[in-house]
């Protein structure tokens, strides 16, 4: 990965579509950290029915938290590596948010509003401005 900003814009300001979609990110990052601090204090305090099961569980969605929020800080940093985690994270989330759908009771809005969440960053990321900005497609478009 290189520290460097990308090359192809180094002057030009981030389209608002980057930002946007770093916006996203950096909410499903601080979704699932505070889910997995859920989790963890859920069972330090009750009684689940397999202790290590939820701590790995609650870790596991923390240490998920980290790749999106790592992936919008280097959107916003016009990063060309950050846009493949951030995709990833997207398609990641789709079944998720169907089986939330699925679901009843809060589980249904939470699946509508992170479905509609990762499709608008989907196209926020394939999006020709980001693409460009990120120096994935040349600015004369070649």
């Amino acid at each position: 990965m290189s520290t460097e900003p990308n090359p192809a814009s180094p002057s030009a300001p981030r389209p608002t579509a980057v930002t946007a979609a770093a916006a996203v990110a950096g909410l499903e990052a601080l979704a699932l950290i505070a889910g997995g601090l859920y989790v963890l204090v859920s069972t330090l305090t009750g009684r689940p029915d397999g202790v290590v099961q939820a701590v790995s569980g609650g870790l596991t969605l923390i240490v998920l938290g980290v790749i999106p929020l790592l992936a919008a800080r280097g959107l916003l940093q016009l990063r060309r590596w950050s846009r493949g985690p951030a995709i990833i994270m997207q398609i990641m989330a789709l079944p998720v948010a169907g089986t939330l759908i699925q679901a009843t009771g809060a589980a249904v809005p939470a699946g509508v509003v992170l479905g509609a969440a990762a499709l608008a960053a989907l196209a926020l990321l394939l999006n020709p401005a980001t693409t460009r900005a990120l120096g994935i497609i040349p600015p004369d478009g070649a």
